[in-house]
């Protein structure tokens, strides 16, 4: 057997107390939310306090958006809950209550990106801010989360690739994940997927877009930087998912990589549309300018 690399066997409790007959909980998945959603919020109010970024006064004052945090967490926990429900886990919604626990797991990133969505237009309007200035600033700063998200799935672990013997592979100590059905493999090993989609979502689109915004002017024009965004995501989610293992739901013996369409997994289907979407704004910003 190749080389692995060794699972690093973090407890994802970070702590855990038992309260009233509660277990009550600290993760890393929701310490990566928080850190993602309040580091995020605190560079955001910092850009609204610079003008040589935005080529002039900013779109809002930072004491106006001191009080976007909380819209950003609303959009966030309802929509990536709402997302993963109707996206990958329809059958929740013959048990109404179970859509609120969000405690027991279950996240989709498009739900939560269209419920951001919602949470900023509303708030755009309400304290009448350009809805494309802000949504720019956002992105910029996504990427943050994103990569924290991914290492808590690498930690948990949750999300992982599909059965490899590359020298980088990981041993999951989990039981699905150990369960391969490929004989050739002495441990089924896997592709290592979360560290991709970090490496990819979080640092190297966060650094394309940090330079572009502090570097190149990108800030200039309005909407520019959410198509470069969308256009970084889906491509990067696309090139990914194909090292990583479907949803158990969209995985038979007779369709092993959860295949949906076209060759095409749940995750690729969700993640095409942002990269169109992507290059249409991209084009529409072209024409304004």
């Amino acid at each position: 057997m190749l080389l692995t690399l060794p699972f690093p066997n973090i407890d994802p409790e970070i702590f855990a107390i038992d309260l009233f007959g509660f277990h009550l909980a600290l993760r890393w998945y929701a310490l990566a939310y928080i850190a993602g959603l309040v580091i995020g919020w605190r560079i955001v109010v910092r850009m609204m306090r610079r003008t040589d970024i935005w080529g002039g006064e900013a779109p809002t004052t930072a004491e106006k958006t001191e009080d976007l945090l909380t819209w950003l967490v609303l959009g966030v926990v309802f929509g990536g809950r709402i997302g993963h429900v109707l996206f990958y886990n329809p059958e929740i919604l013959q048990h109404p209550a179970d859509i609120l626990k969000v405690w027991e797991g279950g996240m989709s990133f498009h739900g939560g990106f269209l419920g951001v969505v919602v949470a900023v237009f509303i708030f755009t309007k309400i304290n009448k801010i350009s809805f494309w200035s802000l949504a720019d600033a956002l992105v910029v700063v996504a990427p943050i989360g994103l990569f924290l998200g991914r290492i808590a799935n690498f930690i948990k672990p949750e999300l992982w690739g599909r059965p490899t013997n590359v020298p980088w592979a990981v041993y999951f100590p989990d039981p699905v994940a150990m369960t391969c059905p490929d004989t050739w493999l002495t441990l089924c090993t896997r592709h290592p997927s979360q560290l991709y989609e970090a490496a990819l979502e979080g640092i190297v689109l966060g650094l394309v877009l940090f330079l572009l915004a502090y570097r190149r002017g990108l800030l200039k024009f309005p909407a520019r930087a959410t198509a470069i965004f969308f256009f970084g995501y889906g491509i990067s989610r696309v090139l990914v998912e194909g090292f990583r293992q479907a949803d158990a739901q969209f995985v038979t013996p007779d369709n092993p990589f959860g295949h949906v369409v076209l060759g095409m997994t749940q995750g690729q289907l969700l993640s095409l549309p942002m990269v169109v979407i992507g290059l249409i704004l991209f084009g529409w910003t072209l024409r304004k300018t």
